[in-house]
């Protein structure tokens, strides 16, 4: 086994690999940029070492400084996580000629399946069945339209080096083909460097099932299981389980023996997964070959959890030179798991990727790897900063039940358990995927989240009533924590005799609400909101408030940051702003007929120029943030009165893109 190894990545992958490596008593070696000075990750290693600037370009890409840290720290072998580096096979082969260990397949692997286009002919070969489309390296436009009229529409479009959802487009009909492909290419060639794309036929109802696949280097293979990805935004992944429900053994079998066929035929050695696409036809499915994954994935914790196995141990084991630990006949799957990704995003704005510091992250009480009820993999701890260079990812939560019943139960206590203040996040939005009727019942396919939308946005399961009254008390209670004893300093309208009325202002939902706090000679409250008073009683220690308004109680823990005070629930989460109504006097006017940067990011193109006439909806500019594209569009009718950046220049949130006239 190796005495040292560096982990080229960074984040939660970069602690995971280090806390396996940890427990083999194999020391480590963290890689981090000038973001990353002060990461998680750099503090779960043993020794650290400083790669270059911020941006992936100038760190975590720059392969010959990797390659110079771990000769210079004296590391025998190199894991590449996930992302970044770890599907190039140049530096796999680098790390060769250097003389060091890459924990991953051979280049040659990496290179015959890295490249969508050559690998499905390759499995075309070896019999593992493929969607109808075009796989060919000739990349004219003219060409692609052509093969996509000719498959028929609706057609996906993929970068054929690339993955997670990056350079992928559906297109429903011809004359929006174009335009789709000129945003694949764009994105591909920024985040992979190559834009060349593959077209393939667009499945109807389609699930997203793949197999984790492991060989070694004495001619070993074996498929661990299936995870079920289907629950996906913008083609990445939001939700994985294992076992896919509805498997039968029967297809279990097929498919892993597929995964295995897939991965020989490249003499695969480590970790894989061998993604497919899945076409349900009332009681029938059929499976085809997506592509395969030369790498350890996100979503591999759900594996180790129903099979009781470490996965990042199997890949040093495998690196080292030794056998796979186990036959495909001792493998078993023990009850169920999933695993829910956090992300800074914002899903009731179209996902748009956020970024913050991360001043409140509370997480539920988790504990162990394999088949523990609940793990929680992050990178990131309290206090951090969520930056605009890396994946919007902060954690991910995976839990493990007995069943899938039991297992859905568990992961929504955990999302409840789970409090993040400081940015926006999906947190919320993942339990309302979870209650869906969809997912309940296990009715999975891509389009999930589309079909449920009426209860997966807008929704606020909290209520104004409830985080006025939480918000209240709050103040209350802090106010008391500040004062004395003595009665006659007291803030909360404490009297001999008679009553003390205080007044309110709040912000929720859009709407500006007013609430009314009567407090009578004995301390009690009486809380009016729009009119309507209920008694209020409470009580609390720290955050947490136990909390009686009218005839509803409940536990609320509430944390305040500047005017805002972020209520969580056991029903759900939500904010509620105190105003301060002549501070915020006369706002809004200044913001008429300004069109500002949603997130942090670089503006890739503008669609019009000054002086254009625009309609309501009409795409105005596209930026790039968090390695995707997003496009800007217009509010409303009116003409372009003035660009204020051009392509290239990198944004702040809310800067002022261009300015519209009516």
């Amino acid at each position: 086994m190796f005495r040292k190894i560096l982990i080229a990545n960074r984040g939660e992958i970069a602690c995971r690999v280090a806390a396996t490596a940890r427990r083999m008593a194999v020391r480590t070696v963290a890689v981090y940029s000038d973001a990353d000075a002060r990461a998680k990750h750099v503090e779960a290693c043993d020794e650290a070492v400083h790669i270059g600037g911020s941006a992936p370009k100038d760190s975590y890409l720059r392969w010959e400084r990797i390659i110079e840290a771990a000769k210079a720290t004296g590391a025998e072998a190199i894991h590449p996580g996930y992302g970044f580096l770890s599907e190039n096979e140049a530096f796999a082969q680098a790390c060769r000629d250097a003389g060091l260990v890459f924990i991953g397949p051979p280049p040659s692997a990496i290179q015959a399946m890295g490249l969508k286009a050559e690998s499905k002919q390759l499995m075309e070969k070896a019999g593992v069945p493929l969607v109808p489309g075009y796989h060919g390296s000739e990349q004219d436009p003219a060409l692609l339209q052509r093969e996509a009229d000719r498959i028929g529409y609706p057609v996906l479009i993929k970068a054929s080096a690339g993955g997670g959802g990056k350079g992928m487009r559906a297109v429903e009909r011809a004359e929006d083909f174009a335009a789709a492909l000129a945003s694949c290419q764009r994105e591909a060639r920024n985040s992979f460097g190559d834009e060349a794309v593959l077209v393939e036929k667009y499945v109807t109802r389609p699930r997203h099932i793949e197999i984790q696949v492991f060989g070694d280097t004495h001619g070993n293979c074996v498929y661990l299981f299936e995870r079920d990805c289907s629950v996906q935004r913008r083609h990445q992944k939001v939700l994985e389980e294992a076992p896919a429900p509805g498997m039968t053994e029967a297809m279990r079998r097929r498919m892993g023996e597929a995964a295995v066929a897939a991965a020989r035929a490249v003499n695969y050695v480590g970790a894989g997964t061998v993604e497919f696409i899945v076409e349900q036809r009332g009681g029938e499915m059929d499976f085809f070959f997506m592509e395969m994954n030369t790498r350890l994935q996100v979503e591999h914790p759900v594996t180790e959890a129903i099979t009781g196995l470490d996965l990042v141990e199997w890949q040093l084991r495998v690196a080292a030179g030794e056998p796979l630990p186990l036959k495909q006949e001792d493998l078993r799957i023990h009850g169920h798991a999933i695993e829910a990704r956090i992300c800074a995003e914002n899903p009731d704005n179209n996902f748009l990727p956020a970024t913050g510091t991360l001043r409140v992250y509370r997480k539920p009480r988790a504990a162990g790897f394999e088949r523990a009820p609940v793990r929680v993999d992050d990178g990131v701890r309290e206090g951090d900063a969520i930056s605009p260079f890396y994946d919007s990812m902060i954690a991910k939560l995976i839990v493990h039940g007995a069943t899938r019943a039991e297992a859905l139960a568990r992961l929504d206590e955990a999302l409840a358990a789970t409090h993040i203040v400081g940015l926006h996040t999906n947190v919320q939005f993942l339990r309302r995927v979870l209650a869906s009727r969809s997912f309940a019942q296990a009715d999975l396919d891509t389009a999930l989240i589309q079909r449920e939308q009426a209860v997966l946005f807008g929704q606020e399961p909290v209520g104004l009533e409830l985080a006025a009254a939480a918000a209240v008390a709050r103040t209350l209670l802090d106010e008391r924590a500040l004062e004395g004893t003595d009665p006659f300093s007291r803030r909360d309208g404490w009297r001999s005799h008679g009553t003390a009325l205080r007044r309110f202002d709040f912000e929720f939902g859009g709407r500006h609400a007013k609430a009314e706090l009567t407090t009578l000679h004995d301390g009690a409250h009486i809380l009016a909101l729009d009119g309507q008073p209920a008694p209020l009683a409470f009580r609390g220690e720290a955050d947490t408030i136990e909390l009686q308004y009218g005839p509803r109680r409940t536990r609320a823990t509430v944390y305040t940051d500047g005017e805002t005070d972020h209520v969580f629930t056991r029903d759900g989460a939500t904010q509620i702003v105190s105003l301060d109504l002549l501070a915020h006097a006369g706002e809004g006017a200044a913001e008429a007929g300004r069109l500002t940067a949603p997130m942090p990011g670089k503006v890739v193109s503008f669609a019009v120029k000054a002086g254009d006439k625009v309609s309501k909806g009409q795409a105005l500019a596209v930026m790039e943030a968090m390695k995707m594209e997003h496009t800007i569009v217009a509010p409303g009718d009116g003409t372009v009165a003035e660009l204020l950046y051009a392509p290239g220049d990198q944004v702040t949130e809310g800067a002022e893109l261009l300015k519209l006239a009516a």
